[in-house]
């Protein structure tokens, strides 16, 4: 499938569109657009003429919503980095620092994510594991990221390297900076890779487009909730509960807090819960009768939204590889998501989500 330029794509979602699909995605978009126009109109002496100057509001990171570091937005490509998430690969590296996170499925019942960055950038990200179909399936929307990767199955290569619009980053092509193997880990789950020096390697690009809207202002129709586990196999289970005190959710496993490398928990602002169609691949992944799992993000859907201590149940439509993935209600109105980290959860048909309602007393 081609894929347009971020240039294009941004003209693209700007044109109005007379279906009720498009009028969806360019309500999205006019809705992110809105919050990074201003005009300050001023009424200029008793004549009652208008004068108008434009006054340009503060820079806001596209992946998170949030007050650009220094004022500016930094010009470089979106930053995908593939994270193992078995057991032997926690605590990770660099997670904590994400502007968003994306959890999908892998053979074996366990989960891997893709961690992106572009405002933020922590010192080290890692273990750096392999190459998955469902990879560039979910960065079509960020424009022309860089993927990072520790090798793959031939077929996943040779696709990806199709995909003109992305830099692959192989971290095994490498024997030193930006990557590194670390002494107190056992292999593969001890390779790391620095975001500062890979976005060195591969030179400037452009800042990717918003993928979702964001808005502080809570929306109506959310269900106050304690908890929400999503249960992807019977090996992973994790759990997302919300933090009244510190206002975003915390992650966990088995009732344990999933922490970070540094001993920070792992948290996110928003947590989109995707429910997606998967198949089984055509190829073993990592041995005999370990077929990958092809978690299809490119469709519609059901989607559980968990903001502000709340859940809203939306669908979630993306149109094509290029296009972004737009949450909207029954109403067919745009949920901005808040300001801040969000971690999208990729659940294909066979994992099971459970829901914990606040309490009354709460």
């Amino acid at each position: 499938m081609a894929h347009r330029s971020s240039r294009r794509l941004r003209r693209r979602r700007a044109v109005s569109a007379v279906t009720l699909g498009a009028l969806v995605v360019g309500g999205s978009l006019a809705y992110v657009a809105h919050r990074h126009a201003a005009t300050s109109r001023s009424v200029a002496g008793s004549s009652g003429a208008v004068s108008t100057s434009a006054r340009a509001t503060p820079a806001t990171c596209p992946l998170t919503g949030l007050p650009a570091p220094g004022g500016a937005v930094p010009q470089r490509p979106a930053l995908a980095i593939k994270v193992g998430n078995d057991p032997g690969a926690r605590p990770q590296s660099g997670l904590d620092a994400a502007d968003m996170v994306y959890e999908v499925q892998a053979e074996g019942g366990i989960t891997r994510f893709i961690a992106i960055y572009q405002c933020n950038a922590p010192t080290l990200v890692g273990p750096i594991r392999s190459l998955r179909w469902v990879d560039w399936h979910v960065l079509g929307q960020f424009g022309s990221p860089i993927l990072v990767y520790a090798g793959g199955i031939e077929p996943d290569r040779v696709a990806l390297h199709e995909q003109g619009w992305l830099h692959p980053v192989d971290a095994l092509n490498y024997t030193g900076p930006p990557f590194v193997r670390t002494t107190t880990r056992v292999p593969p789950e001890n390779l790391y890779g620095s975001p500062a020096g890979i976005w060195a390697l591969v030179g400037r690009g452009r800042a990717p487009a918003p993928v979702f809207a964001f808005a502080s202002a809570v929306p109506r129709g959310g269900q106050a909730i304690s908890a929400v586990t999503i249960a992807f196999s019977g090996v992973e289970q994790p759990t997302w509960t919300w933090s009244p005190t510190s206002g975003v959710f915390v992650r966990s496993y088995a009732g344990a807090p999933a922490l970070d490398a540094s001993g920070q928990p792992e948290t996110a602002t928003n947590v989109v819960i995707q429910f997606v169609n998967a198949v089984p691949g055509s190829y073993d992944e990592s041995g005999p009768n370990s077929l990958g799992v092809h978690s299809e993000v490119i469709g519609s859907g059901a989607a559980w939204v968990l903001r502000n201590g709340e859940l809203f149940r939306v669908r979630w439509s993306r149109a094509s590889l290029s296009s972004p993935t737009v949450l909207t209600t029954t109403a067919g109105t745009v949920l901005p998501l808040a300001p801040g980290r969000s971690w999208v959860e990729a659940v294909p048909p066979t994992g099971q989500v459970t829901v914990v309602p606040a309490s009354s007393s709460s």
